[in-house]
């Protein structure tokens, strides 16, 4: 089982976590799962950007994003080399370290 070690964000990990996953699930549905609040406005099908993470290590093991997803990757907050959107990651056996945007493309954020 690959674990994925969230770096802090000041409001949906403070402290920061390390869970386990299972392999073959996208890593927004892991976070969610492990009590991470991500943002995931079209309910994960690639069509909002919202769940926007920084993948810090582990990347290159993981799927190149396709062009749906690079398409909405244009629209997401503070775009960098590591950005990717954590519905379409699909977690394989290796280890991620993931970092939280401060911002999403959201105004307002959803509880």
């Amino acid at each position: 089982m690959p674990r994925v070690h969230v770096l802090p964000h000041p409001e949906l990990c403070p402290d920061g976590q390390i869970l386990e996953a299972r392999r073959g699930t996208s890593l927004c549905e892991s976070l969610l799962r492990s009590g991470i609040a991500l943002e995931h406005a079209c309910e994960m099908v690639a069509a909002c950007a919202t769940c926007h993470v920084y993948v810090r290590e582990g990347g290159a093991s993981l799927a190149p994003p396709d062009d749906e997803e690079n398409d909405q990757l244009d629209h997401a907050w503070g775009l960098e080399a590591q950005s990717r959107l954590a519905c379409c990651v699909k977690l394989r056996d290796t280890d991620l370290t993931v970092e939280l945007p401060k911002h999403t493309r959201n105004l307002a954020r959803e509880h």
